[in-house]
């Protein structure tokens, strides 16, 4: 049993509500959407985001239904975050499976993506709490505004590391620091100890995402994208930021001329990819992990010693080392 497995094991009746309050959130009279939901539910994600909304609900109280309905609201928020992003990279596979656009098409898939919008924003009404609906809906607006500075940044070769973070805590600790939230108000948690646990989940969110920018460094089926599609849509991460300001390095100026370019061929990509093993930056991609694992750390023991501060500390180091 995997350390995410475990995990999902001591919360098992709450995710089983979960699976069935998305099942009943999606049912439609329309057959053919039931046919598409029905298919794409069978490949259902790790569910970190909502595991974690009901961890912090355990932490700070019981969960009760508005803490799944929370949960259910923002995997939905997620997964049609995802659907979306499918048709717009004209991805073929997902989680090791046919993505909702390459079985239908793309006109299917964008309406699949805004029922599970709707969706989701109707979980959030149904907890009565206007602050869990905020929180819903300016998640929304982060995770777009994220992928538009990240297009911005590319398009416009801006190359740095605070960019670089401020794109990824849009984009992705976002989500997990919403998770939080939504699990706290769901119990009427108290302000200071749910702003603890929000940036012990950007700092989880974070890891999440560099971890997932580590991977296009390598060619691994299991991840479910090709080596080097970051490069090929013009994204810089960590690990080719980190060699590019090694100043110190020969190829460094020939580099980063070349990671300029408006398009880059197959050659160009090798080329960068390898030059950033080389350099360090897979390394210092880790090392920065360790280093923002260690300040969650700080911040989850100074919590009362629970099994669940024990789970959020597995959490974490199940996004460092996992491998896809």
């Amino acid at each position: 049993m995997t350390t995410l497995e475990s995990i999902q094991a001591t919360i098992a009746p709450e995710l089983e509500m979960l699976t069935t309050r998305i099942k009943e959130a999606l049912s439609s009279t329309n057959l053919l959407m039931n046919q598409v939901v029905d298919g794409y539910l069978k490949s259902k994600g790790k569910l970190i985001r909502p595991i974690l909304v009901i961890l912090t609900a355990k932490m700070f109280g019981e969960v009760n239904r508005n803490v799944i309905s929370a949960a259910a609201a923002v995997e939905m928020l997620h997964n049609a975050s995802l659907i979306h992003d499918d048709v717009v990279d004209e991805s073929k596979k997902r989680r090791g499976n046919p993505t909702i656009n390459s079985i239908w098409d793309n006109h299917i898939a964008v309406l699949v993506g805004d029922f599970f919008v709707s969706s989701a924003l109707q979980q959030a009404i149904a907890t009565g709490d206007i602050r869990i609906v905020n929180v819903l809906a300016s998640l929304g607006k982060l995770l777009s505004i994220g992928e538009i500075d990240q297009i911005y940044n590319a398009r416009y070769h801006k190359l740095d590391e605070k960019a670089y973070f401020e794109i990824i805590s849009r984009k992705t600790a976002s989500l997990f620091v919403s998770c939080v939230e939504m699990g706290s108000y769901a119990v009427n948690a108290d302000d200071e100890p749910m702003k603890k646990m929000c940036k012990y989940a950007e700092l989880l969110g974070l890891c999440f995402q560099i971890k997932d920018d580590i991977f296009d460094y390598f060619s691994d089926e299991k991840v479910g994208k090709p080596t080097g599609n970051d490069l090929r849509e013009g994204k810089i991460t960590l690990p080719l930021l980190y060699a590019l300001s090694r100043t110190e390095l020969p190829e460094q100026e020939e580099m980063l001329q070349l990671s300029r370019k408006e398009t880059l061929d197959a050659a160009e990509i090798n080329r960068l990819i390898e030059y950033a093993k080389k350099a360090g930056g897979i390394e210092y991609a880790y090392d920065t992990m360790q280093r923002l694992s260690r300040e969650a750390d700080d911040i989850i023991d100074n919590f009362p010693k629970s099994s669940t501060t024990e789970a959020f500390k597995q959490i974490f180091s199940f996004i460092i080392t996992r491998d896809k």
